[in-house]
C-alpha cells in the first residue's frame, strides 16, 4: 500500500494559450505501482478554466470543492461540490472554474496520463 497527501506536491499555476490558473497534483501514478489507473486532482482559480479537449477513453470527475461550469458540445451545464461527472470518450470537455474556484478528482486510465 502507498499513502500519499497532496500536500506533497507543489505543482506551479499553468497559465497558457489552453488553459488558465490550474494546479495539476499527480497523486497516483504509474510510478506509484498502480497497473490500470491514475488518480489526479486539479485546482483552478477563480474564473479559470482546464483545456478544451477530447480524447479516446473515458474518464471520472468528482468536484471536491467549489463550483462552476463544464463546458460540452451542447452548451455549459453548472456542477458544484459533491457532483460527479463521466466524460465519455471522445467527448468534449472543460472545466471552468466559478467565482470561488473549484478544485476536482480526475481518474484516467494510464493512457491518459502523461509518462
Amino acid at each position: 500500500m502507498k499513502i500519499k497527501r497532496k500536500s506533497d506536491f507543489k505543482p506551479p499555476t499553468v497559465n497558457d494559450d489552453k488553459m488558465r490558473g490550474v494546479r495539476f497534483y499527480p497523486l497516483i501514478t504509474t510510478q506509484d505501482g498502480a497497473p490500470n489507473f491514475a488518480m489526479r486532482v486539479f485546482e483552478v482559480e477563480p474564473h479559470g478554466y482546464s483545456p478544451k479537449h477530447t480524447h479516446r477513453w473515458e474518464h471520472e470527475i468528482y468536484i471536491l470543492s467549489g463550483s462552476g461550469h463544464v463546458l460540452t458540445a451542447d452548451g455549459r451545464l453548472p456542477v458544484s461540490k459533491d457532483c460527479a461527472l463521466l466524460v465519455e470518450p471522445d467527448e468534449l470537455h472543460q472545466i471552468q472554474a466559478g467565482k470561488e474556484g473549484i478544485m476536482f478528482l480526475c481518474v484516467v486510465p494510464h493512457e491518459g496520463q502523461p509518462a
